[in-house]
This record gives C-alpha cells, structure tokens and sequence, in this order.
C-alpha cells in the first residue's frame, strides 16, 4: 500500500483525493499557492506545503516545486487530479525517475493518447469507428483545406495536444478555413506549447457520450458504463448523467466494449475516459480518450456503488481490480450539476469574489462534492467550479425532480460572485432536455 501521497492539485478535486487517502489510512500531503493558503485541502492534510504564488505556472504547474514538497514531506506517489498537469507525460515521467508512484497511466502510454492524431490512429487501428479526417497533423493550410474540402463542410479544426475544449474551431464557411486554421495553430501552440492541427467533419446535432474504463496492471479491465456530457458551453461540460437519454442501449453497449478494446491495444492500466459522439442517425465515433480521473466522475460512482479514487490508489499500488468493481453493476438514474461562479448573463465569464454565504443542499441521494464554505475568497486565477451537486433517484424523472430541488434549495451569495445556478434550472426544465431530445447546441439555443 502506498504511505503518502502529494495531492498536485487544489479545490474539490484535491479534497476528494484526501478523503479517500484518510479511508485507506494513507497519509496525505497538500500543496497550495498563496492564493489557496486557507484552503480545505490544507486543513485536511498531515503535510501541507506552499509552491508559489497565485498563477498556475509558478505553483501547481512548477513541477520543480512539487517534486521537492514531495521530497521534504517523504510522500511515495503524486495523485495530479484532472486539469493542470494530469495528463502530463513530463510530469509522470518525472514522477517516476524520482522514485514516485504516479496515479495515472504510464508516461508513454498518455502520450500517446494525448497526442489526439495518434490516438485516432491508435483506435482506428483497434476498430473503433472514427469521423472523416486526418489520422497524422497536417502539413499546412493548403493540405488541411483540400482535406476539408473532400470532406465536407461543416468542419472542425483541432489542435493535436489539445483538450478542455479549448484549441478547436467549428468552420462553416470555406471562406473561413484559412483564418480558423491559423487561429487554431496559433492557439495549439499558446496554449499547449505545440501547433499541430488536424481536421475532421464536425457532427451536427450531436450528443457527447463517454466511457469509464478501469484497468489494472495484471491484464483486467472493465467499464462502467456511460455518462451523457451534452450539456455543455465552449465545450465545457455543465451537466452530466447517466444512463444516456435517448441513445439506444445496444449502442452504447457497443460504446463500452469498443472503449475497453481500446485502451486495452494502448496498454492503458487506471482510470480512463473513451469520449464519444453520437449523431441523429444513431451511429457513434470515437472522439478522444481523457487519460484521467474526471470531473463528472461521481455520476459513475453514484449509478455503480463504488469509489473510483480508492480504486485508482489500489491500482497505483499494485493491486489488481476489486472484486467490487468487477461485478459491479447500476441502478437507477444520476444528474450531476456543476456549480460554477460565473454568469451566464454575460456569457459565463467568471464571477470571483467572496462568498458571505454558501449554504449546500442536503436531503436523501444528494450529494455535494466541493471545497467552498462561508468566508472563502474564490480566487480569479483558477477554473470558476464552486461546487457539483449529484443526486440520485430510482429512475430519470426522479432524479430531475431531485435535482431541481437541490439546486432551488443551495444558497450562494456574495459580493460580485454570480453562479451557473437559474441557468442550470432552466435546462433542467428545458423541455427538449427533459425528453431527451437535446445535443450539444443546446446550451447556445437558450
């Protein structure tokens, strides 16, 4: 069993990660920034150790700074959450020259699967079904625009190492490839530090389905179903549940055996993502493998009876997959809605401040993951999640009714902070999303 770990991460996601290292009695290391001095986290944690100041780049991203807390502090592994440096192949390669056990795949293997044109490669290889597009980065734009010409308009523009939703343009107008192209090199390269792009057919109408997969390093693997991620805004997930409404059962059986397939010709062993997408006619395409645990994670663990961080601490450990997980099966329905402090009156531009109130919801099947309470300052240099609020009921129609209530029922308050709240009630509400009959346009339409 592992002794210590370095959480490399802050917020919720950093509190989930401690709670389930104090059930397994293992001990726990906290890093923080100057902005996040008083966080949860650092209240929770045996050790606790500041790595820089507000900015990203100079704290949770300064690998230097994390390795050398995790020296000081005797930790024996890194849990890196998701975002910041979580599928990092740098980073889990300079976990493991330094002795630590890295909670994630094996530095080659997200790699490999974070370069999104290999990993299109990689599964085309393995018989998943893929969009029209390139399999390798383009050459140029006049290459990228004889490619989307034979495709076909409308098309969308990626960068290789994107991810987040961020590095894509969704192109229309031929008249508009050559800037969205140069936009989006640009961006791969700002953003990711490598300006590759390739290009596929955008599907319009479409719902975002995915895949939890689990595997260890003694040949196991196993999925746990799907969790529809339609809902979303600039490609950013705002809510997420499961079982999929409205994608027929057999295709998302389909889904589940091609994401195990998948990973399994990668070599992947831990927590993964396979992401879907799935249009009117009712056929699917891989879209891209998140080599991490998620945000939305809790949907699966609600639906399945079982904690995916636990289980991703055995594996880290050398433990092959729990009989738990193995024969676990779902039931019922589960909506997870993602709290954020923005304001969607302004196109959900961030909305920091301090909370002078922060009141979660309570009641039966709800639960409420976040590292918020009354008097915290929420920083402006990090992602706007305040809270997700999950609940579960024995079927869809429930499980709306109790997510409305929750939502109705949480109170957030305070000088400029604005949340995601009415707009998370009205798509609740929405009929379209009700009947599940909504896409990934969904969010634009309201």
């Amino acid at each position: 069993m592992l002794k210590k770990v370095l959480i490399a991460n802050r917020g919720e996601i950093a509190v989930r990660v401690a709670r389930a290292c104090r059930e397994l009695g293992i001990g726990v290391v906290a890093v923080y920034s100057t902005a996040d001095r008083d966080s949860e986290v650092v209240r929770l944690a045996d050790d606790a150790v500041h790595v820089g100041p507000p900015p990203a780049r100079g704290s949770y991203l300064y690998i230097p700074a994390l390795i050398e807390a995790a020296r000081r502090t005797g930790a024996d592994a890194v849990h890196p959450g998701y975002g910041f440096l979580s599928e990092d192949p740098d980073f889990a390669e300079v976990c493991e020259a330094n002795g630590l056990v890295f909670v994630g795949p094996p530095a080659g293997v997200m790699a490999r699967l974070g370069d999104k044109t290999a990993a299109r490669a990689l599964m085309a290889d393995a018989g998943l079904p893929l969009l029209p597009g390139s399999r390798s980065p383009l050459a140029g734009v006049e290459q990228a625009r004889a490619l989307a010409d034979d495709i076909g308009y409308p098309v969308i523009v990626k960068a290789a190492m994107g991810g987040g939703g961020r590095g894509m343009a969704v192109v229309t107008d031929p008249a508009d490839f050559t800037r969205s192209y140069l936009e989006t090199v640009a961006s791969g390269q700002t953003l990711f530090g490598d300006g590759r792009v390739y290009v596929e057919r955008y599907l319009e109408s479409a719902r975002h389905v995915e895949v939890q997969v689990f595997a260890d390093a003694h040949g196991g693997a196993v999925h746990l179903g799907e969790r529809d991620c339609s809902v979303q805004r600039r490609h950013q997930k705002l809510v997420e549940e499961t079982p999929a409404p409205g994608v027929p059962r057999p295709v998302v059986e389909r889904m589940g055996e091609e994401a195990v397939r998948g990973l399994r010709a990668a070599g992947y062993v831990r927590a993964a993502t396979v992401e879907f997408l799935t249009g009117p006619d009712g056929a699917h395409y891989f879209m891209e493998v998140n080599s991490r645990i998620q945000v939305e994670h809790p949907v699966t663990e609600m639906a399945y009876g079982v904690d995916l961080v636990r289980e991703q601490l055995l594996a880290a450990a050398g433990e092959p997959l729990s009989a738990e997980l193995a024969a676990a099966r779902p039931r019922g329905a589960v909506i997870e809605c993602r709290v954020n402090a923005e304001d969607p009156e302004r196109g959900f531009a961030p909305a920091p401040g301090t909370l002078e109130e922060f009141t979660p919801p309570g009641g039966p099947f709800v639960r409420v993951d976040t590292h918020a309470r009354a008097g915290m300052r929420i920083p402006a240099a990090y992602d706007s999640l305040l809270a997700k609020v999950v609940v579960w009921a024995p079927d869809r129609t429930q499980a709306l009714a109790r997510a409305v209530r929750a939502l109705e029922e949480f109170r957030v308050a305070g000088a400029g902070v604005r949340t995601a709240i009415p707009f998370l009630l009205r798509v609740l509400r929405d009929p379209d999303f009700r009947a599940g009959r909504h896409d990934t346009g969904l969010v634009a339409r309201l």
